[in-house]
């Protein structure tokens, strides 16, 4: 049985069992490496650092990020940056947004919570704290692995969409 959760108009987290392809009307995020991750880029143990894929893969309506949910913080700001690049313009656009992971829990929630308050600003965006709480508000199934809320929480300042309309609101962060 899938997980699929409105978070947000448009906006939607969900469990591996809940992941399709993207298309002109609804873009999907892949956070996990295994199965999605994997799939994309062909390979099936671990993939070269120097893989012009490795952290992530785009096309046109679907992203694939490499991300694994270790208890220590072993991510990658440069991750964030390509799911800011690739979220915020479709969302803005008007397209639908899916974001899962293998649960639907922790990363895919921790992303829909970065693009609600450092993109879309309708959470608060001076703290991870104070975006968690306000997150949980909308998705009381977000439960942040240990690592991702570590990280999440030392790199918060650093996590900036980065987009052009963000940039001029920088001010108000």
């Amino acid at each position: 049985m899938s997980t699929l959760r409105s978070v947000y108009p448009r906006l939607w987290v969900a469990d591996q069992d809940a992941c399709c392809s993207g298309s002109p009307e609804c873009a999907v995020v892949h956070a996990c490496k295994i199965p999605c991750h994997q799939r994309a880029i062909g390979y099936t143990k671990s993939l070269a650092r120097e893989h012009p894929n490795y952290l992530a893969r785009a096309d046109a309506h679907d992203l694939w990020l490499n991300l694994i949910d270790p208890p220590g913080p072993l991510f990658q700001l440069e991750s964030f940056r390509q799911f800011f690049a690739f979220a915020a313009p479709r969302y803005d656009s008007g397209q639908t947004l899916r974001i899962h992971c293998n649960q639907g829990e922790s990363r895919s929630a921790s992303l829909a919570l970065l693009l609600l308050s450092r993109h879309m600003r309708i959470l608060p965006q001076h703290s991870y704290a104070g975006a968690l709480a306000g997150y949980m508000a909308l998705d009381p199934g977000c439960r942040p692995g240990q690592g991702l809320a570590q990280f999440l929480a030392q790199n918060w300042q650093l996590l900036d969409c980065g987009c052009a309309r963000c940039q001029g609101a920088g001010a108000s962060n």
